[in-house]
């Protein structure tokens, strides 16, 4: 019961607990009603077509988590994985370049080596529901380094900042000065809609503003508007290149310093000695390294003009 109680709670639906647990959403609705009666509470109550949590199922949810969390690790065989038979899905909350960049590799090392797992990509969110410290993400990557000492990290590669524009915006060729970047129409990259970055303190600082008209969620987003109009975007050059390489994009150094973007992987630490854990760690550390790696030396890759 408390394994189907946190997945209802974190579902927050009968159906959804039922395909994450692979049983019957009759079965499930069984085993609510006997956590009904186990806990003399609700739990789960509809609300038009969705199902909040009582104000007792909110008050459990941690200690629910953490119970069966505990519960997993002591019933997790310490021994080598069969991977050809691994049944498992693992949850990765990564930057939306560092997915599209590192996500096709490692996706294909599973493919080639553990066919019945799968992996689940989640966006990083304005508020964060999910949390490695909760034990539901398998592997968070980006730029930020956790604070928390239960989450592990490690830098597995660098990127830098560059410019981005279409072909036909007139800063495509010829000398770029901080005055025309300045003075170019900009557009930001914030999960949050952010209109202001580290680039605005970095003009500030010397006596210049500049004009951002928007604000895009995604790499992928903000790339999409400079491709259809005469937009100045600010990238990570490396984990960026499937993207530009795909538009057409004309890559430029920026025309002012900016310090570079590390790039991490975390994990909670109760998955240290998972051996199923281990081996996607591996794959993961491979796959944002080569996605960090510089473009070949055949001249492969987005080059600036």
């Amino acid at each position: 019961m408390l394994t189907a109680l946190d997945a209802l709670l974190e579902e927050g639906s009968v159906t959804d607990a039922a395909a994450r647990l692979h049983v019957s959403t009759p079965a499930m609705s069984r085993t609510l009603g006997r956590i009904r009666r186990a806990t003399g509470d609700e739990i789960l109550v509809r609300t038009g077509r969705t199902m909040t949590p009582t104000p007792r199922a909110l008050a459990l949810r941690a200690t629910v988590h953490e119970l069966v969390q505990q519960a997993q690790a002591v019933l997790s065989p310490h021994t080598e994985v069969d991977l050809a038979a691994l049944r498992r899905t693992f949850v990765l909350k990564w930057h939306d370049a560092l997915a599209a960049a590192a996500g096709p590799a490692l996706l294909g090392a599973l493919r080639a080596d553990a066919p019945g797992a799968r992996l689940r990509f989640l966006a990083e969110a304005a508020t964060d529901t999910q949390d490695p410290r909760r034990g539901d993400v398998d592997l968070e990557a980006g730029a930020g380094e956790p604070s928390s000492p239960d989450v592990r990290h490690e830098a597995v590669g660098h990127d830098r900042l560059v410019l981005v524009l279409r072909p036909a915006h007139p800063l495509c060729h010829g000398p770029l000065t901080l005055e025309d970047y300045a003075s170019a129409e900009h557009i930001t990259v914030s999960r949050r809609g952010r209109l202001r970055d580290p680039l605005d303190d970095a003009l500030e600082a010397r006596g210049m503003t500049r004009r951002v008209v928007a604000a895009a969620p995604t790499n992928a987003t903000a790339l999409q508007f400079v491709r259809h109009h005469d937009l100045v975007a600010a990238v990570p050059e490396l984990v960026s290149r499937p993207l530009l390489d795909g538009l057409g994009l004309v890559v430029r150094p920026l025309p002012l310093p900016m310090p570079g973007i590390p790039v991490h992987l975390a994990w909670h630490r109760r998955y240290d000695n998972d051996p199923a854990h281990a081996w996607l760690r591996t794959h993961a550390r491979t796959a944002l390294r080569d996605a960090c790696s510089p473009a070949d030396e055949d001249g492969e890759g987005p080059e600036g003009a």
